[in-house]
């Protein structure tokens, strides 16, 4: 009884500095200044396009709708939808890079990086090809799978490899099984000629949202949102390591079991909305972390506000650069996210 008193107070020992390095006023000031700032965003880029709004308007449209009105129809139809696509597509993206950093322990894990997202872009494009007329419910059905099997193909390729799993070998295979199926999907789409249908989703972007996809898409994202909360104490505990996370009574395969199905439904949704927009999962849990410290119970609903923030941003800014022409928003977020990627690289290389 005694040793193993001792043993508990050792993992309690080892578990305090959570207290100790995690900062919940910062992460109450991030959640309130985050949705303020997310709110006047969405304001912003709700008045700003081909055709530029009065806030007035914006205000009116979205309150006092009257269908009458050809801006409140771009504002109803086009815009809003749009908009909020971006902010639960950046806090998908984000959420579910958070879970994979904390539940892997990897610095470098990103949706983008380990298979999912071009899993789900080659599932997309299989369905262009053989089932044209496919309803968006199955659509996202299908990006839910291919989501999954690309993660289990990537971890098994790095699993494989000599001394076991490693940050820079799950990276690297992530890459290689990446180009692999993207090469695959170009190669559908230039069969089938498909090209002009999957154009969209590999540049990543927001344009062409619709109400009926965030009605499928939303009750999904939700869901998953809300279980990533309620495991985020769980997720803690994994990031401290696997034997210390045991040692706290979690149930380690059913936490990961649970984290990697909430991160094959955000990535899978993202995806079949948005395309290919990666690094939005590597950049923001990094940041909140360093923000707000290791305590994913405040990491997972930061690393939400902060997403939607980046892809509400990048969407803004995607649209501003040449105007009425549209700069892909994956490529706005990846001249953030490669750079940040190399450093993490660097860095983990120089720790190895």
């Amino acid at each position: 009884m005694n040793q193993q008193a001792v043993s508990r107070n050792g993992l309690d020992q080892r578990a305090e500095p959570l207290k100790l390095r995690s900062r919940p006023w910062a992460a109450t000031l991030i959640l309130i200044g985050g949705l303020i700032a997310l709110a006047l965003g969405i304001a912003v880029s709700v008045s700003f396009g081909a055709a530029d709004i009065k806030l007035s308007v914006v205000w009116t449209a979205v309150f006092h709708f009257n269908p009458d009105i050809t801006e409140h129809q771009i504002i109803r139809e086009l815009r809003l939808p749009r908009v909020l696509g971006g902010v639960m597509v950046g806090a998908s993206f984000a959420v579910a890079g958070a879970i994979m950093q904390g539940m892997t322990r990897n610095p470098l894990a990103d949706s983008g990086l380990m298979g999912i997202n071009s899993g789900a872009g080659f599932a997309l494009a299989v369905c262009f090809a053989f089932f044209p007329n496919l309803s968006f419910m199955y659509l996202i059905l299908y990006s839910f799978i291919g989501a999954g099997a690309g993660a289990g193909i990537v971890y098994g390729i790095g699993s494989l490899a000599k001394g076991g799993l490693t940050p820079a070998r799950l990276v690297l295979a992530g890459a290689a099984f990446s180009a692999l199926l993207s090469a695959l999907s170009e190669g559908v789409a230039l069969y089938f000629k498909i090209g002009q249908d999957l154009a969209f989703w590999y540049a990543g972007g927001l344009a062409g949202t619709k109400w009926f996809q965030l009605q499928v898409m939303s009750p999904w994202v939700i869901a998953a949102i809300i279980g990533a909360i309620v495991l985020s104490r769980s997720i803690t505990m994994l990031s401290l390591g696997e034997d210390i996370a045991r040692g706290l009574g979690q149930r380690t395969g059913l936490v990961k079991l649970a984290g990697a199905l909430i991160v094959l439904i955000l990535a899978g949704a993202s995806v079949a909305v948005v395309g290919a927009v990666g690094f939005v999962g590597l950049i923001i849990p990094h940041l909140t972390r360093y923000l707000v410290g290791v305590d994913y119970r405040w990491i997972i609903p930061c690393s939400a506000v902060l997403g939607a923030l980046l892809v509400v941003g990048a969407d803004l800014t995607a649209r501003m650069i040449n105007p009425p022409h549209e700069t892909p928003v994956g490529a706005i977020i990846s001249l953030i996210g490669v750079p940040f990627f190399l450093y993490l690289a660097r860095k983990e290389r120089r720790e190895l």
